[in-house]
C-alpha cells in the first residue's frame, strides 16, 4: 500500500471520553503558538502555517488563539530541539519545520537533540515530489537510461539541497552522467541558466515546475522530465518512472529511500512527545477537517500552493519507516549527504 494512502483516523490506543472532556476545556482562553523554523518570507513553509492559523480554531474545541512565531537557525533544528525539550508540553506548541530536519539525527548532526519518532506528529499539508527535467532545446536525453549514456549539465543552489543532492545521488548509485555545477543563488537562478543555455536540466518540486513562471513549460514541450523522486509516484505523474525503480540492489534503494523520504513528509507539523494523547487527537482531527475547509481550500488557490494532505498518523509512519533503516544503509547515505 502507498504511503500516500491516509490510515486510519482513530488512534491505535482508545482515549477514554472523559480524557477527551478535559481537553475540550484545556483549550478556552489558550494561545497555541506555531512555530516555524525560519525566517518570515520563507515561502510556502510560512505561507501554510499561517493559512492554517486562520482557518484551524473553531475546529479546536474552545475556540483558542493561533499566533504564528519566527524560530530560524541551523536549517531548523534549533526550532526542532525547542519543540522537543524545552516548550511547554501542553499541547499549546506547534512546530512546522522544513521536512530535511528529520533526518539529522540519522545522520549524526551534532546540533540535533531530539528523537523524530517521538514527536508527534500532526499532519503534513503536501505531500511533495520532485522531477528531473531537461531543456529540450538544449539535449538529446529524455529519459534516465539516456543519461546514462550521454553528458548532462545540471544547475543547482548546492550539494547538500535537492537540485544538487538528487542528480549526484543518481550519478553514485544508477550510473548516470549528471554534471552538476552548484553555486547559484536561489532555484530560479537556475530557471534562467537554463533559459541562457549554462546548464541543461534540474531538478524541481513538481509543485513549483507546474505553477509561476514555469506553469507552461511542460505543457509547450520546453522541458522534458526524466524521473520523480520520493517514495510513490504522483497522482498527477502516474507514467513517469520512479527514480527508486532503477536501483541496482535492495540496498540501494534502500539508501535512496532514506535520502528521497523526506519528500513524502512535504511540509510536515508536530508537537512533542509529552504532549497529551488526548489533546494530540484534538488538533490532528481539527488539521484533518481544515485541510477540507472551503475558506482554507481557497486560501490555497490563491496563494497557488499544492495541498495534497496526509495525516499526522501518514506522517508518523513515514518517519518510523526512516529510523528501521538498517545500520549500513545509513552508514552509506551518511557519506552521501554532505553538511548543509
Amino acid at each position: 500500500m502507498g504511503m500516500r494512502v491516509l490510515l486510519a483516523a482513530s488512534l491505535a490506543l482508545a482515549i477514554a471520553p472523559a480524557a477527551i472532556a478535559r481537553a475540550n476545556d484545556f483549550y478556552a482562553g489558550k494561545t497555541i503558538n506555531i512555530y516555524i523554523g525560519t525566517g518570515e518570507g520563507s515561502g510556502a513553509l510560512s505561507a501554510y502555517p499561517r493559512a492554517i492559523a486562520q482557518v484551524i480554531g473553531k475546529y479546536i474545541p474552545g475556540n483558542p488563539a493561533l499566533v504564528v512565531r519566527y524560530m530560524p537557525g541551523a536549517g531548523g533544528i534549533k526550532a526542532a530541539n525547542f519543540i522537543y525539550g524545552i516548550a511547554p508540553q501542553d499541547g499549546t506548541a506547534w512546530g512546522f519545520i522544513t521536512r530535511g530536519f528529520v533526518r539529522a539525527p540519522l545522520l549524526g548532526t551534532p546540533q540535533a537533540q531530539f528523537d523524530p519518532t517521538k514527536y508527534q506528529w500532526i499532519g503534513t499539508t503536501s505531500q511533495e515530489t520532485s522531477v528531473a527535467a531537461v531543456w529540450t532545446a538544449a539535449t538529446r536525453v529524455r529519459t534516465l537510461a539516456d543519461a546514462m549514456n550521454e553528458d548532462v549539465v545540471f544547475g543547482g543552489t548546492s550539494l547538500a539541497t535537492d537540485t544538487g543532492l538528487f542528480p549526484t545521488i543518481l550519478n553514485r548509485l544508477i550510473g548516470t552522467r549528471f554534471k552538476v555545477i552548484v553555486g547559484y543563488k536561489s532555484s530560479t537562478d537556475v530557471d534562467l541558466a537554463m533559459e541562457r543555455g549554462e546548464v541543461q536540466g534540474k531538478v524541481w518540486t513538481w509543485g513549483s515546475l507546474k505553477s509561476g513562471s514555469t506553469a507552461t513549460w511542460v505543457g509547450d514541450g520546453k522541458v522534458a522530465m526524466l524521473t520523480q523522486f520520493g517514495l510513490d509516484r504522483a497522482r498527477d505523474l502516474p507514467d513517469l518512472p520512479l527514480a527508486l525503480d532503477y536501483a541496482k540492489s535492495p540496498e540501494d534503494r534502500q539508501v535512496m529511500e532514506l535520502i528521497f523520504a523526506p519528500l513524502a513528509l512535504g511540509y510536515p507539523s508536530f508537537m512533542g512527545p509529552g504532549v497529551p494523547a488526548e489533546r494530540i487527537e484534538i488538533i490532528r482531527r481539527a488539521f484533518d477537517r481544515t485541510m477540507r475547509d472551503p475558506e482554507f481550500v481557497d486560501l490555497m488557490q490563491q496563494q497557488n500552493l499544492v495541498l495534497d494532505p496526509a495525516s499526522g498518523e501518514t506522517v508518523h509512519a513515514i518517519v518510523a519507516r526512516l529510523y528501521r533503516m538498517p545500520p549500513a544503509v545509513i552508514e552509506r547515505a551518511r557519506g552521501y549527504i554532505p553538511p548543509s
